[in-house]
């Protein structure tokens, strides 16, 4: 799904706005001959296809798709309906797959389409293309209004697009998404070929086309709103087991778990802990009339949480995977905290210098990871400095372009922290010996 209105800025004198697809909406496909047709005409267009999908976020516990958009030069638009056609794309997959696809943030619509059999053999993200070219705003509307002087007006992108029948002003949303996504495909190919980016750009693409669904992160339930509020383990179990309960509830009926139960009402729960239904129902949300059908699910949770053995409540903090919040390295370890302000600073430099974000350069969590488990001994040659950062940014995925680029500053950067510490400590020797303090 590809929002246009984070940050869409008023026209000027020389933006043309775009309100209606210049072939007008297609009629949305629904059934396999539809799918089938559909997929002929594609084949016999030309070039890279554009795609987009609308996902219900928000409403639906699930990421798939429940609109395609597709248009390819020489084919036209197609607006296609997956939830009943959703085994009959076989002749879209054929007829697709073997293409360059054109999305505005890939990532966010790939794990979906991928669900349906589709997946592009190249891609082009023109989001993450805007990122690599420096600009400042990506979002669709911005990029599109830059580059091709078009506006695209504020739509329905955070709309249930579950809904059944998608109302037309939707639809024309919808279509519009991929009206100009060729285009802008092209020119923001030039303006990262201008800029000696074009084989970055293609680098990340690929990442992002291989990379697959991300992995759901551990104890997903401790991200609770208003976790920090409970201060024993026995709280921590019952928002633990409700978590659960209300997560296999959201699944089973493809709801977003929000809309299942409230973080607030989990909390509520854990903090009072019920220990009837009466009780229970007495508090907020719980009693109303959606919530009481659930009652029995909400209890034998909290009847679990309660019955467990000390030995398996969960810790008051979580065990640490990987290194520790930034804000606790300065006390936690103060050279690995030197080793950190040295990095980002040359990353922030490099970033200014090349005009690429941060966040894009290297992941910051890789960076973090760099210095926290930093094992070189001071005083080491920078090409031993220099290869054990390689290694790790290897290791850790980063591309190609990218350790091209920071490797060398990095190695600067944590070597200089390396002679700083290693001065230090002749100076000490250097003063114990000459009876100074």
């Amino acid at each position: 799904m590809s929002e246009v209105t984070d940050d869409a800025t008023e026209p000027t004198s020389d933006v043309e706005p775009l309100l209606v697809p210049r072939d007008g909406v297609p009629d949305v496909i629904t059934t396999a001959d539809g799918i089938a047709k559909a997929a002929a005409e594609l084949t016999a267009g030309t070039g890279p296809l554009a795609v987009d999908a609308e996902r219900a976020s928000g409403f639906r516990y699930s990421a798939r798709a429940y609109l395609i958009q597709l248009r390819r030069e020489g084919a036209g638009s197609f607006l296609i309906d997956p939830i009943p056609t959703a085994t009959d794309m076989a002749p879209l997959a054929e007829a697709i797959n073997p293409l360059e696809w054109v999305l505005h943030s890939a990532d966010q619509d790939l794990p979906g389409l991928a669900e349906l059999g589709l997946y592009p053999a190249v891609l082009f993200d023109t989001e993450l293309a805007g990122r690599l070219a420096g600009f400042e705003r990506v979002g669709l509307a911005a990029i599109v209004e830059r580059t091709l002087h078009v506006e695209l007006r504020k739509g329905h992108g955070a709309a249930d697009w579950s809904t059944r029948p998608l109302p037309a002003p939707w639809l024309n949303y919808a279509a519009l998404d991929v009206e100009v996504l060729l285009e802008l495909r092209d020119a923001m190919e030039a303006e990262l070929r201008a800029q000696g980016k074009l084989d970055w750009a293609k680098e990340e693409f690929e990442h992002i086309r291989l990379a697959g669904p991300p992995k759901p992160k551990p104890d997903r339930w401790r991200r609770t709103s208003h976790i920090t509020s409970l201060k024993t383990t026995l709280q921590l179990a019952a928002v633990r087991a409700l978590w659960q309960a209300r997560e296999d509830l959201a699944r089973k009926r493809d709801v977003s778990p929000s809309r299942v139960l409230p973080d607030s009402a989990i909390i509520d729960a854990a903090l009072k802990d019920p220990r009837s239904m009466d009780a229970l129902r007495s508090l907020p949300v719980f009693g109303g009339p959606r919530q009481r059908r659930y009652s029995r699910i909400w209890m034998t949770a909290l009847e679990s949480a309660r019955s467990l053995p000390d030995s398996e409540l969960p810790p008051k903090t979580p065990p640490n995977i990987g290194p520790p919040a930034p804000g606790r390295w300065a006390r936690q370890d103060p050279e690995a905290a030197d080793r950190l302000t040295a990095a980002r600073a040359a990353l922030s430099d490099l970033s200014s210098e090349v005009s690429v974000p941060v966040e894009n350069l290297l992941q910051p969590e890789l960076v973090r990871r760099l210095c926290w488990d930093w094992t070189i001994e001071p005083g080491s040659d920078i090409a031993v400095v220099t290869a054990a950062i390689e290694t790790k940014l290897t290791s850790g995925g980063a591309r190609l372009w990218q350790r091209t680029l920071t490797v060398p500053v990095l190695a600067e950067a944590l070597n200089s922290v390396v002679t700083a510490e290693d001065d230090a400590v002749a100076a000490e020797e250097e003063a114990a010996a000459t009876g100074e303090s």
